[in-house]
């Protein structure tokens, strides 16, 4: 499993400047005024840093962005690498400023100077958080990287503010793991296994196979992995840290753990990527992880729909009807919107079970939600205006793009089935809203929902800020924040 890099927090050595090996990034200010720090490396350097920053070459950078001076005169340090942050600097050009050096982390040690910067626990996240690399099934020796120090003026309390912030890291890259994994890895007996070994972080985890998922009724979620050799389990998690009694929030991950399509078989080209189709439950254990490693003062479920969707003698066929939990009978017309079906179940059995004082639904749904927003965004859904609007604003504090989509009746009339209560799915035009609408049905009236559509923001194919190409861990950061601004006591 990857971690996060180690990051240590020193006070500021002027001494040690000169002999420190390896790299050394130092934060300037976009007036490319220098700290003490800095003018001890200028005067060791010949003023050549100052020339530096004094020229076009750092004008032209923006903030969080950042440019190497290689074999520097006067130190024993291989590059100084120049980081444009100023001085009063929000969270995402912090967490910018630490990615760029995260990025240039080599065997050799790092050692940041930030001094008396106050967003200096962010940039050590960001450098964290951009230091990932997935290298489980290469064989060429790991590239690890070296030790990385950072001085600063208050280590004490910037330690204290940056560990919440490593617990969330290490959410994050259990997720990009999770949805990195190829599937004849990540079978659903791995997974399982996974999510049962944070039982040692304090969470309860339960594990319910075929026989009891038969006798709860949960003939959506079975019909998806009939077809596959890897039994269909639901995975509960608990993080039981708030008030003692206090019914909590649910949140819901599709966890298909390869789709084929079954029998409405996907087109071979990017078939490969399906691995990831179990990101909505790969966010949710992250965050799951996250709550337990920064013991959480909320009360949060976890839940996952575990599954297969293969094609087989067994398999789903389009025109059967399945029975759902809830007891409504559904049309699968297509056995590719299968994810909506294993949601439905589980969803169900959250509100029956635990009673959540809010319900979210994570799941890659739909293509339909990538030609709509593209890779920027997450498709959100909603029938609770002040809980949609409380997770707008975390993701937007984190820096994670989301956007509210419409729902409506016009919508939900498209699933009307000519021999069961609905079909799975309601045609091409407006696909990722009537798949919404689809998972309404299976909503409370009194229980506050959102849906969150991640197909165009688990997995990218470029690098972003934070991670390089691949998973990206999408949402951990969000509902982090969300659960701490807004149920934490």
């Amino acid at each position: 499993m990857s971690h996060p890099v180690p990051i240590q927090f020193q006070p500021v050595d002027l001494e040690a400047l000169a002999t420190a090996t390896g790299r050394i990034a130092l934060l300037v200010d976009e007036g490319g005024k220098l700290g003490a720090a800095g003018r001890r490396l200028d005067r060791l350097m010949k003023g050549a840093l100052a020339r530096f920053v004094g020229s076009d070459a750092f004008s032209a950078l923006k903030s969080g962005e950042a440019a190497d001076l290689a074999w520097p005169a006067g130190l024993a340090a291989e590059a100084v690498q120049v980081v444009k942050l100023e001085r009063k600097a929000d969270v995402a050009a912090a967490r910018k400023a630490g990615a760029a050096v995260g990025r240039g982390l080599s065997k050799l040690a790092t050692l940041v100077i930030c001094e008396g910067h106050s967003r200096a626990a962010e940039v050590s996240f960001g450098l964290a958080m951009r230091a990932y690399d997935f290298t489980a099934h290469k064989t060429a020796e790991a590239k690890l990287p070296g030790p990385v120090t950072m001085m600063v003026a208050a280590p004490e309390a910037v330690a204290a503010e940056a560990a919440p912030l490593a617990a969330l890291a290490e959410g994050v890259f259990f997720t990009r793991d999770l949805v990195n994994e190829p599937a004849n890895i990540l079978t659903t007996y791995d997974f399982a296994a996974r999510l049962a070994a944070m039982q040692e972080l304090g969470l309860e985890v339960e594990i319910l196979e075929e026989e009891e998922l038969t006798k709860l009724g949960m003939g959506a979620l079975l019909g998806v992995g009939q077809g596959s050799e890897s039994p269909s389990k639901v995975v509960v998690m608990q993080w039981k840290g708030g008030v003692e009694g206090e019914a909590p929030l649910a949140l819901i991950g599709k966890g298909v753990v390869f789709d084929t399509g079954g029998i409405s078989i996907k087109p071979a080209g990017g078939m490969e990527e399906m691995t990831m189709d179990m990101g909505g439950a790969g966010v949710v254990s992250g965050v799951m992880r996250t709550l337990a490693m920064r013991k959480a003062k909320a009360n949060v479920v976890g839940l996952v729909g575990l599954v297969e969707n293969m094609p087989d003698g067994r398999a789903q066929r389009p025109g059967d009807v399945v029975k759902s939990m809830k007891g409504d009978t559904i049309e699968v017309i297509n056995t590719d919107a299968e994810g909506r079906l294993v949601l439905a179940d589980v969803m169900w059995y959250a509100q029956e079970r635990f009673n959540p004082v809010g319900m979210i639904d994570l799941a890659t749904l739909t293509g339909a939600i990538i030609v709509a927003l593209g890779h920027e965004n997450t498709g959100v859904f909603s029938n609770n205006d002040t809980f949609c609007d409380g997770f707008l604003k975390a993701a937007k504090a984190e820096g994670e793009g989301a956007w509210r989509m419409p729902m409506g009746e016009a919508y939900d009339a498209k699933l009307k089935s000519r021999i069961a209560d609905m079909m799975n799915i309601g045609g091409r035009d407006g696909g990722a809203i009537t798949a919404s609408q689809f998972l309404q049905r299976f909503v409370k009236p009194e229980t506050p929902w959102i849906h969150l559509d991640i197909a165009g923001t688990a997995l990218l194919k470029s690098d972003s800020t934070l991670a390089p190409k691949g998973a990206t861990g999408w949402g951990v950061m969000a509902l982090n924040r969300l659960i701490k601004d807004r149920y934490e006591r």
